[in-house]
């Protein structure tokens, strides 16, 4: 599903420029539920908001199911985020004006069908989270466990080929944190290919290939022995 090869971003400024990753080698095939790890300051998100066309490579290709992407329009890319991609982050960003469920159909904001079915969609989202029963409820009124599972049904609401979280467990404590641990291991066992960027060596073993960073590059990339 996705190649990256001899990827490199770096950031300039006036006076100093920054290399977040050197020479990234990585092939994620679907259906593959990966793990990224590594300091702080590694390069993970980096890598991770690549593989999500929201940043660009300097230098490489990026392969997305065959087609090289690097250097694609952004009408292109937005279409593919749209179509193709599901987005989990830290922070949730839910939009607190908005209800569970309206903060759901988000994810389909720019697809066209009919009303009945995204009303289906959304429904069937927050149903598979385990949150269909607060659809009337406001993101403030909601635990964080809640409302990541919110963002997890937002994310897998337009049925994307690829899922991507940025320390999905990084605000919430251990026990929310399993449960949405256990939700994108039941996404990949029906399917679904993750790469998710985590500080948690016990959430990392829940996926089936950990690759570990440093200073801008991948040391080493070991699947979980079965």
């Amino acid at each position: 599903m996705i190649q990256l090869q001899d990827l490199s971003r770096t950031y300039a400024s006036d006076e100093i420029e920054t290399t977040a990753l050197n020479g990234i080698d990585l092939a994620v095939e679907a259906g593959e539920f990966v793990a990224i790890m590594g300091p702080s300051g590694c390069g993970k998100s980096t890598l991770l908001n690549i593989i999500g066309t929201i940043d660009r490579p300097t230098d490489g290709r990026y392969l997305f199911e065959g087609a090289d992407i690097a250097r694609a329009p952004e009408a292109e890319l937005a279409k593919l985020r749209r179509d193709r991609l599901g987005f989990v982050f830290q922070s949730f960003n839910l939009i607190d004006e908005l209800t569970i469920a309206e903060n759901v159909a988000l994810g389909l904001a720019y697809r066209t069908m009919p009303a009945r079915e995204k009303k289906d969609r959304v429904a069937a989202a927050m149903d598979r989270v385990g949150i269909a029963h607060r659809q009337r409820h406001h993101p403030h009124q909601l635990s964080g466990g809640q409302q990541q599972r919110a963002a997890i049904a937002r994310a897998i609401v337009g049925e994307p080929r690829l899922i991507l979280a940025d320390e999905p467990t990084g605000n919430l404590d251990t026990e929310n944190g399993a449960q949405v641990m256990d939700i994108l291991g039941q996404l990949n066992a029906e399917g679904a290919t993750i790469v998710m960027v985590t500080h948690s060596p016990s959430h990392a073993d829940i996926a089936k290939r950990t690759v570990h960073m440093l200073d801008g590059r991948i040391l080493s990339s070991a699947r979980r022995a079965a």
